[in-house]
């Protein structure tokens, strides 16, 4: 029976990291199944989950390690076989503004007082065409729990955006299986 693995990949960035990582999952018989990489900084950073043969897990991972020497840090935990979730609930938050330090924390911190899981974060800070200011952008993916005061929470982020003075929005995310959002 195979088992899943879930590796975190950090090290400078240059061409064929994840040629390298991808060759040594290929050579022993894993399967690459998802993954989320980026250039951060000068720094190549991702996560990666695999499905591993059984009896592999250990060499690969011992391969993997391998790469340290040119320059990668990979830390491999097995990731456990999940019973399937009931329906859930998700949600977009976009928030968007001038960057100023805090913004990360006070919402996140309102989350998860009401929660919330953040199942998938992106932020980035960019220039305004027209001013040159910093922007601050971010989009996270959230699961709601089924008792969540979705109106409450709403208004909650909202004031935390209005004293950052950030737009934040909360909506609806469409997939299957997912229960509607209460109205706001």
């Amino acid at each position: 029976m195979a088992s899943m693995l879930v590796m975190t990949i950090i090290g400078p960035d240059r061409p064929g990291l994840v040629d390298a990582v991808a060759t040594i999952v290929g050579e022993y018989g894993g399967n690459w199944l998802e993954s989320r990489m980026s250039r951060l900084g000068g720094q190549f950073a991702g996560i990666l989950r695999v499905e591993a043969p059984a009896g592999q897990e250990s060499r690969l991972v011992s391969a993997l390690k391998q790469l340290e020497s040119r320059g990668l840090t990979i830390v491999a935990h097995p990731d456990p076989a999940e019973a399937a979730p009931g329906p859930v609930r998700l949600s977009v938050l976009e928030i968007l503004g001038q960057d100023r330090p805090g913004i990360v924390h006070q919402i996140s911190r309102a989350l998860a007082r009401a929660g919330v899981n953040i199942e998938e974060l992106h932020t980035e800070c960019a220039s305004a065409a027209m001013t040159g200011e910093t922007l601050f952008k971010a989009r996270a993916r959230l699961s709601l729990p089924p008792l969540c005061d979705v109106a409450r929470l709403r208004r909650e982020l909202e004031q935390i955006g209005a004293d950052l003075i950030v737009d934040v929005s909360l909506a609806d995310l469409e997939e299957p299986g997912q229960r509607p959002l209460s109205p706001s």
